[in-house]
């Protein structure tokens, strides 16, 4: 009995099922490359359009992983203005595995002088990881993102 299946939708299927296995193998081959050398992991950053400066501060001021944790996020505009009534999302994950945080972070309570407290942080395995903040206030919106080395 022969395949109703064409020979053409057979070679089809095949480079198919070959692209996909390449596009496997060659994302696999992003988890032993290194990240970009000229990273900056400080806990102070200016945001992407200079409206904000944001500090990072972990409880205990490490940063463990698989373990849920607590940040303070302290925001001040450029002029050095603390930053108390605005709202904050908070995004991230691993560039080089093309996954997010295995949380939602989120901001949970404004402390006053400019701190902001967030809870939820969690990365579960070593590594870049980057966590991005979106700020909004009367200032204006604009993000700020932290480069992690775990």
């Amino acid at each position: 009995m022969r395949s109703t299946i064409s020979r053409s939708a057979r070679a089809r299927a095949w480079l198919v099922a070959a692209a996909v296995v390449v596009t496997s193998l060659l994302s696999g081959c992003m988890l032993f490359s290194k990240p970009p050398a000229d990273l900056d992991y400080s806990r102070t950053r200016t945001s992407e359009a200079g409206r904000y400066r944001a500090t990072i501060k972990p409880e205990g001021d490490s940063i463990p992983t698989g373990k849920l944790q607590r940040w303070t996020l302290h925001l001040e505009t450029a002029t050095g203005t603390a930053v108390d009534v605005c709202d904050v999302t908070v995004d991230g994950g691993m560039p080089q595995h093309g996954h997010g945080l295995p949380t939602k972070p989120r901001v949970t309570r404004h402390l006053g002088n400019g701190d902001h407290l967030v809870e939820g942080m969690k990365f579960n395995m070593g590594g870049w990881w980057v966590v991005k903040f979106r700020v909004a206030s009367a200032t204006g919106a604009d993000s700020v993102v932290f480069n992690l080395s775990l």
